[in-house]
């Protein structure tokens, strides 16, 4: 059997050069979300993390990583941070600020810094699941790895 090529984004170079252990997860795109890619994988959906990119009201923009089955209060965001409100960017903005196509928005190698804020539950994780940089690539990795990496802010902004 011939192995599968794997992509190599901006976000495998980062995982790479931080010499973080992860495993990559080819899968179907059809349209995006973490519904999506747990069904085909038979993993469940709440250790599937999604990327988000919001912005607040000085259009200053931050990643957000929420469990894929639960939705971001952005009221919460927005008073854990100390900004007046945060709200999803528009797809063209979160491509310009990441670097990546909305659907395969990776928290790794984003072309801008940012802010990384991540649901405090998600830290409790051992393992999980998150966009790899290219719509259709999932990778896993030790929780702990993704909290060295990316430093994120820990919130609580579950709906």
């Amino acid at each position: 059997m011939a192995a599968r090529k794997e992509p190599v984004t901006q976000a495998i170079r980062a995982l790479r050069a931080a010499g973080v252990a992860f495993e990559g997860h080819p899968y179907t795109y059809a349209g995006g979300g973490t519904a999506e890619f747990a069904q085909q994988s038979g993993v469940d959906e709440h250790l599937v993390i999604k990327t988000l990119i919001m912005e607040d009201e000085q259009r200053r923009p931050g990643v957000v990583l929420m469990h894929g089955d639960r939705e971001v209060a952005t009221g919460r965001l927005a008073k854990a941070i100390g900004v007046k409100r945060m709200a999803i960017c528009e797809p063209r903005i979160a491509d310009k600020h990441s670097g990546y196509q909305v659907g395969g928005t990776s928290p790794f190698g984003t072309r801008t810094p940012m802010p990384v804020y991540c649901q405090r539950t998600i830290a409790e994780l051992e393992r999980l699941y998150i966009n790899g940089g290219k719509r259709g690539y999932i990778i896993s990795l030790a929780t702990a790895e993704l909290l060295r990496v990316l430093q994120p802010t820990l919130v609580d902004a579950m709906h």
